[in-house]
């Protein structure tokens, strides 16, 4: 455990990128907004909230950053006799120790929000409605549990490039897309809309954001480990 920490620290050498950069973008993004509800002028009432979806942006940096991970610091690591192995593991306990600290701080801005009745503006940025009513632990697992699977893929497409480059990543990409357009696809062909549309609006929010990409961040982060061992710094 202590090896791990003392590799988990030189991934966080650059704490201002991996930690701080998506806060930051955050706090741009809730600017941007209530810059844009004032200058609309179409304050609500709280029990009326629009929610602006701009949440989104932390975890895609997020992800963006943990990309980073892969190919800055794994090279810089291995040069440090740091085994594969080690680098994988104390990367899943950043990304754990981050989506942490990160559901507790947007759960702590939800709870600004609600006070100021959506920053006076009337809109929902932090404080979901879907969340209404949730305890103090399942709304933090739910903030947190987006961060684990995006996480877990950004280190993945990290390692697919260091592994097969550009290439490899595209290939990676277009994989996905392809696995996303057959699913509709099949979906659409047997009518099964309906039974998704119910699956989403019936599955309890902390396994549909917590539980379920806590699962598959696992999955993710199996595939880091297994391509990392072909990887060439």
């Amino acid at each position: 455990m202590t090896q791990l920490v003392k590799v988990a620290r030189i991934q966080l050498v650059n704490a201002r990128m991996v930690l701080g950069m998506p806060l930051l973008v955050l706090v741009c993004v809730l600017a941007a907004n209530i810059a844009i509800f004032v200058a609309i002028g179409t304050a609500s009432p709280p029990e009326g909230a629009t929610v602006t979806g701009a949440l989104v942006s932390i975890y895609i940096v997020t992800l963006v950053t943990h990309v980073q991970t892969m190919t800055q610091m794994f090279p810089f690591a291995l040069g440090l006799s740091v085994t594969r192995r080690e680098f994988v593991a104390a990367a899943g306990l950043v990304v754990f120790g981050q989506a942490l600290l990160y559901g507790v701080i947007i759960w702590l801005m939800s709870l600004l929000e609600r006070a100021t009745g959506g920053w006076g503006l009337g809109f929902a940025m932090f404080d979901l409605p879907f969340l209404e009513g949730s305890n103090v632990v399942t709304r933090i697992l739910v903030y947190a549990g987006p961060f684990l699977l995006l996480s877990f893929a950004g280190l993945w497409t990290g390692i697919v490039y260091q592994r097969w480059g550009q290439p490899g990543v595209w290939a990676l990409v277009l994989a996905f897309g392809a696995l996303v357009v057959g699913l509709m696809a099949l979906i659409g062909w047997q009518g099964w809309w309906q039974q998704v549309f119910d699956f989403f609006a019936e599955t309890p929010a902390l396994l549909l954001f917590a539980v379920y990409p806590a699962l598959i961040g696992v999955v993710l982060a199996a595939f880091t480990y297994l391509t990392s061992r072909r990887a060439v710094p």
